[in-house]
């Protein structure tokens, strides 16, 4: 197989045109061109007359053909040996070993980390604190439409994790050697996402669909042995201490359903909490588990129209079915040294009341998988530092909570976010009402005075920024698109630091993994984290069987 790519084409061309542009780059004959298949298109958009790029594997009528041109284009970066991205489990077993592997957390990276086990034979224990996804969807809305939290519930916990009340995107910028993105992404078509997620060059599923994905990978795990538990809350680690180091040999579990407590065996267990498992933070800082403080961001969501994101970014092609609700990424480095930027970009989405803690207000962005509401939204951030928030490894969290008190505070109660015209925001004024941009965010939007929102150092950065903006996005600053208040839960705020095994720096057998430990930062990168700390338990497991 050879891999070609830069191959452009017009927007609307004719579908023979692909094939006819690789017997042409190829110099081959129509008839030598055996088949060919899309594995990612994007589109260039830099200048007036947009165009389609793709990247295509192509099959020829004989293997000595694809040798030649191989040899013939050896120094053409753009036609290349088509990778091998199949996966092979590193390990294999009859039977699980008497005490099972256990997962702390099913959002991506529990899930894919309790997959891949269950794959290999080991039959993992999964405890998740909150509910199984449909049953946690019904107590979101319960936030969203009446103000009601739960706060074992809710956007932040539950199965999937808060990944399933996003935009459901699935790329990343992380190195993929192995192209373990690629196991992840199939793994979910498996599961029934759309195919389409396989070319697209930013795909996504939506909160809606990945739902369901979320249920039939439940069910792949059960099928293989693996046994989740929901409602069950980690409430302590059990360490001995031994010749060669701290080891973890069990967990306290709290079934929230009826209270009780229990305690479980475990000498493998992955970490995979999330980055809102604040008690969790505590208890295992307490327990002397090595972790350290670690830079995150902190802002605002902003809304826009999403039809005014479309004619500043795609031009005449604006509403294309084929190109979709069009996004931006942008940053700025303001005078006084901090780095401003768009953060989740939701193209027709919402921006939703993300909290898991009473008495605090937290926002995030979502989409379907369709993008087809009015108001396009990102969050918008500025970058702080441990120097920030001095006070050790959980000085971040008390950072973040008093920020999201004072929001419940200036939204008037109730679950009720601050919010201000960005107009308002750069001139330093409040705002009392609202413009033609409608936010989203329910239970509703208080419109205020956001200065005292954030620190004094970010809402300076962010009134430079704004305008900054607006000369790379036509209409970015307009005086109606609206701020709402607060954004806080980036990345985590502190980093459960492991080695190059996967495992605790302190405590053996103790895998910290995905966002909450900081080793992920969404969907694709989690779930990849998670296969490979399955890895590493998995391979740990069958050497010391093995011994």
């Amino acid at each position: 197989m050879i891999r070609l790519t830069e191959l452009k084409l017009p927007l609307d061309h004719p579908e023979d045109a692909l094939p006819a542009l690789i017997v042409k780059t190829l110099g081959i004959q129509p008839a030598e061109l055996l088949r060919h298949s899309i594995y990612k298109r994007s589109y260039d958009a830099r200048k007036q007359k947009l165009l389609l790029v793709y990247i295509a594997d192509v099959e020829l009528a004989s293997p000595e053909l694809e040798a030649t041109l191989l040899r013939q284009f050896e120094a053409d970066p753009h036609i290349r040996p088509a990778p091998d991205q199949s996966y092979h489990l590193v390990a294999q077993v009859d039977s699980a070993p008497a005490v099972r592997p256990v997962v702390v957390g099913f959002g991506p990276c529990g899930i894919f980390a309790a997959l891949l086990l269950a794959q290999m034979g080991f039959k993992p224990i999964v405890l998740e604190r909150g509910k199984k996804v449909r049953e946690r969807t019904k107590d979101t809305w319960g936030l969203w439409r009446k103000g009601v939290l739960n706060p074992e519930s809710n956007v932040q916990f539950g199965e999937g994790g808060a990944g399933t009340f996003s935009d459901g995107k699935l790329w990343s910028q992380i190195k993929d050697p192995r192209f373990l993105g690629r196991k992840v992404m199939l793994e979910f078509v498996k599961a029934g996402a759309p195919e389409e997620i396989l070319l697209v060059s930013k795909p996504h599923i939506g909160t809606f669909k990945l739902v369901k994905v979320v249920e039939h990978m439940r069910e792949q795990i059960t099928a293989l042995g693996g046994e989740i538990r929901f409602q069950q809350r980690v409430s302590d680690v059990l360490i001995e201490g031994g010749p060669d180091g701290k080891h973890i040999r069990g967990l306290t579990v709290q079934n929230l359903q009826d209270g009780s407590s229990y305690e479980l065996r475990a000498d493998h267990v992955v970490l995979a909490l999330g980055h809102s498992a604040r008690d969790t933070f505590a208890m295992l800082h307490e327990r002397g588990v090595y972790m350290e403080a670690k830079p995150f961001s902190v802002g605002f969501r902003i809304e826009h129209p999403q039809s005014l994101i479309d004619r500043a970014r795609l031009g005449q092609h604006a509403g294309h079915p084929l190109l979709g609700a069009a996004d931006y990424k942008l940053v700025h480095h303001a005078a006084n040294g901090r780095s401003v930027y768009s953060f989740c970009m939701c193209p027709g989405g919402t921006v939703v009341a993300a909290t898991s803690e009473v008495g605090r207000v937290v926002t995030n962005g979502m989409s379907q998988y369709s993008r087809n509401e009015r108001n396009a939204n990102a969050g918008i951030v500025v970058g702080i530092t441990p120097a920030d928030y001095p006070g050790g490894p959980l000085a971040g969290i008390a950072f973040q909570r008093q920020l999201e008190s004072h929001a419940f505070t200036l939204g008037g109660g109730g679950y009720v976010a601050p919010g201000q015209l960005v107009g308002d925001f750069v001139a330093g004024q409040a705002s009392t009402q609202l413009g033609s941009v409608e936010p989203s965010y329910k239970p509703g939007v208080l419109m205020t005075d956001l200065a005292s929102a954030l620190p004094g150092y970010a809402i300076t950065a962010m009134r430079e920024a704004l305008p900054a903006f607006g000369k790379k996005i036509k209409g970015f600053d307009m005086f109606d698109a609206v701020l709402t208040g607060v954004e806080t839960r980036t990345s985590s705020p502190l980093r459960i630091t492991r080695g190059d095994d996967f495992q605790s720096l302190n405590v053996r057998g103790l895998y910290p993994a995905g966002e909450g430990a900081s080793y992920a930062g969404g969907i694709l990168s989690a779930g990849v984290d998670g296969i490979e700390v399955a890895e590493a338990v998995a391979l740990d497991i069958t050497k010391t069987a093995r011994a």
